[in-house]
């Protein structure tokens, strides 16, 4: 959706989410157009994006960073056999915990993905990882730490699916006037950190991952401006 008014840049999802109702859950993280929740054929697109893109098979254990509310990943449960995913917004994971958490496998808790991935006891639990509609709100420096921690201590994890990035080179066809630099970097604006194709590839690779660059479905509400990506282990 537009944003007509960008007088106040900085976003603070923790409190967004509490002025949502509680039962409200894509309202809650923002997945909507003009105002009102995208329809499940649309959900469905990105469960069907994660899943293929990942090769989810049963034996997965799948790590989710920055999860909010856990909706979207109760759809992924009956695709792997452990999930654990985590979320800064306290709130947020205390919606996930009440509505779709299942001990002992599907499992949230609330934490800094930056601090998470630093300190986890067990990283070599994970097969697979996925960050969805949210890496654009890392700022630069934890999004390149979290992707090399990742890379160099959860050496379990073989791909990793990064999705809903905003594309810089299409930042046009989402504002209806120009935005300024300053709000395309900022992590803590609406949208978060634009990056185009070739500055997310470049971040990655820097971190030591393979990466592919995957396209939106042509219904898909926001492909557009927006794009998925895939990393993958290199080759020893």
């Amino acid at each position: 959706m537009p944003i007509h008014n960008r007088s106040h840049l900085k976003f603070d999802h923790d409190e967004y989410a509490r002025t949502r109702p509680s039962d409200d859950f894509w309202g809650q993280v923002r997945r909507t157009v003009k105002g009102k929740p995208v329809p499940d054929e649309q959900i469905n697109m990105i469960i069907e994006a994660i899943g293929s893109a990942l090769g989810l098979q049963p034996e997965d254990r799948l790590l989710d960073m920055a999860c909010g509310n856990g909706a979207l990943a109760a759809r992924l449960f009956g695709s792997c056999c452990a999930y654990f995913g985590i979320d800064f917004s306290e709130h947020l994971i205390s919606v996930a915990k009440k509505n779709f958490e299942i001990q002992p496998r599907y499992q949230f808790k609330h934490q800094e993905v930056l601090e998470y991935v630093r300190t986890e006891a067990d990283p070599g639990r994970f097969s697979k990882a996925v960050c969805y509609g949210s890496f654009s709100y890392f700022p630069a420096a934890t999004a390149s730490e979290v992707l090399h921690t990742l890379h160099e201590k959860f050496v379990g994890v073989q791909a990793i699916f990064i999705g809903n990035l905003p594309d810089k080179e299409l930042a046009s066809a989402f504002y209806p006037t120009p935005p300024d630099t300053k709000e395309l970097s900022d992590a803590e604006s609406q949208i978060g950190i634009w990056r185009s194709r070739d500055e997310f590839t470049a971040l990655a690779t820097d971190a030591g991952w393979n990466v592919k660059i995957l396209g939106m479905p042509a219904g898909f509400y926001a492909a557009h401006y927006r794009y998925d990506a895939l990393l993958s282990r290199r080759s020893s």
